[in-house]
């Protein structure tokens, strides 16, 4: 449970440090770069994995890398953008939510994956939850205290949406055929490798100084962006692996379950407490559905 808490905090922290970042008026972008080179670095450190992956540019799972890779700095630029000017926790119910999506893909590449009618349910409440969490009223607003975002920033929820859902495909497709688990830590240290540089031929085509990299104040958010980001995919594949005195392991989909549930109730709570940030009636119908919906498709 210890890992799973872990996993939950470092997940939150990511939305938290992206937030911080607007109100310090600091270049997410150079920020997001040092993230992921950081997180690489914490991959190779911590990897124990001995599979035989030499030379790596030959392993069919490579091409898969470098396309995940790409998609995976892009949508942290999307993540940041949604988290700054739509707010914590409805970034983090589309980012979450989007899990219908590999499950979806999942249910077409992968005989054993049947559709159930709990599934299918969980599946159509996740959608359901996504519209009603990000609907806002035709213009934004302030009244008293009660501030909305401005609706015109609602397409980056519904692009979250979809392109983590697209990411997460990519990956389950890539394990499916592709990635075995002795493989599985090496390959998540190359995507990480290469969204970092994804991000440094990015800001060489823009032209603009290298040497932002290393100003101070970027080095020590983007290295702590990177511990939470790579924390969180760590102490969920320690919560995964874990095995009690007496052998028994906890089931993944409870796992995942838990973590998600867990990631979303304390962004909604960072969100209002820290941020202030408010919500239509409509709204909290939505995070209640999607509280419910990674519950049933959990157990399913």
């Amino acid at each position: 449970m210890i890992f799973l808490i872990f996993s939950i905090l470092s997940s939150a922290a990511i939305y938290v440090i992206f937030k911080f970042l607007d109100r310090l008026k600091i270049k997410t972008f150079n920020v997001i770069i040092i993230n992921y080179i950081t997180a690489t670095v914490l991959g190779i450190l911590l990897t124990k994995s001995q599979a035989d992956i030499y030379p790596i540019y030959k392993n069919a799972w490579f091409p898969y890398s470098i396309l995940i890779g790409i998609m995976f700095i892009i949508m942290f630029v999307v993540i940041a953008k949604s988290s700054q000017v739509v707010g914590i926790a409805i970034t983090t119910i589309s980012n979450k939510m989007s899990v219908i999506i590999p499950i979806a893909v999942s249910i077409v590449i992968d005989p054993l994956d049947v559709l159930t009618n709990l599934k299918a349910t969980g599946i159509i409440l996740a959608i359901l939850a996504v519209f009603l969490s990000i609907y806002q009223k035709p213009a934004g607003r302030k009244k008293g205290k009660k501030v909305e975002f401005d609706p015109r920033y609602i397409y980056l929820p519904i692009i979250l949406f979809l392109g983590m859902g697209l990411v997460d495909s990519f990956v389950k497709y890539a394990q499916q055929y592709y990635v075995a688990n002795d493989v599985l830590p090496i390959f998540t240290v190359i995507l990480f490798a290469m969204s970092a540089i994804a991000g440094l031929i990015i800001k060489a085509l823009r032209r603009t100084p290298f040497k932002e990299l290393i100003l101070k104040k970027n080095l020590l958010w983007g290295i702590g962006l990177g511990i939470s980001n790579y924390g969180s995919l760590y102490f969920l594949i320690k919560a995964l692996n874990y095995k009690s005195q007496t052998g028994e392991t906890i089931d993944g989909s409870i796992v995942f379950g838990i973590n998600n549930l867990g990631i979303i109730t304390l962004s909604v709570m960072i969100g209002l407490i820290v941020f202030k940030e408010r919500f239509l009636k409509i709204n909290w119908v939505g995070i209640i559905l999607s509280l419910i919906a990674i519950y049933i498709l959990s157990i399913t």
